[in-house]
């Protein structure tokens, strides 16, 4: 399993984009990222030290969400993610599939994903704070 991840290009001209438009300019590191990814298969583990249930030791777990460590977690994460972005109007660059632009009244929010980390550039601090609320209430339901 693996994640996509932005293009070094793609960085660089996002850099010279945002230089020359004078945008503002967000970095986000989404701190529970793989907690958030859908497991598509059943995965089990044993119990963990400490959290045996006397009496049932031989049973195991069933996982609901997906865990750091998993193979599965980074790219379940990042399915997660685009969905949500191309369900709040992001288009995806045809390029690169980590870089994602929104227009918002003729003015482009831009963003580019790296595993759990985001740049984030538009033409003000509020489209960026709009857009980092966005992502918090949504990773509370």
């Amino acid at each position: 399993m693996f994640s996509p991840v932005v293009k070094h290009s793609s960085i660089r001209i996002f850099f010279s984009i945002v230089a020359s438009h004078d945008l503002e300019l967000e970095q986000l590191d989404v701190k529970t990222a793989f907690l958030h990814g859908e497991l598509e298969e059943d995965i089990y583990l044993d119990q963990l030290e400490g959290f045996i249930v006397p009496g049932k030791e031989k049973f195991v777990c069933k996982l609901k969400i997906s865990l750091y460590g998993l193979k599965q977690s980074l790219r379940q994460w990042n399915k997660r993610f685009d969905s949500f972005m191309l369900l709040h109007g992001f288009k995806r660059s045809k390029y690169d599939s980590c870089v994602y632009i929104k227009h918002i009244s003729g003015s482009p929010i831009y963003l580019l994903l790296y595993v759990d980390n985001m740049l984030i550039a538009a033409k003000s601090k509020i489209e960026i704070t709009v857009l980092t609320l966005c992502f918090y209430t949504n990773q509370e339901s």
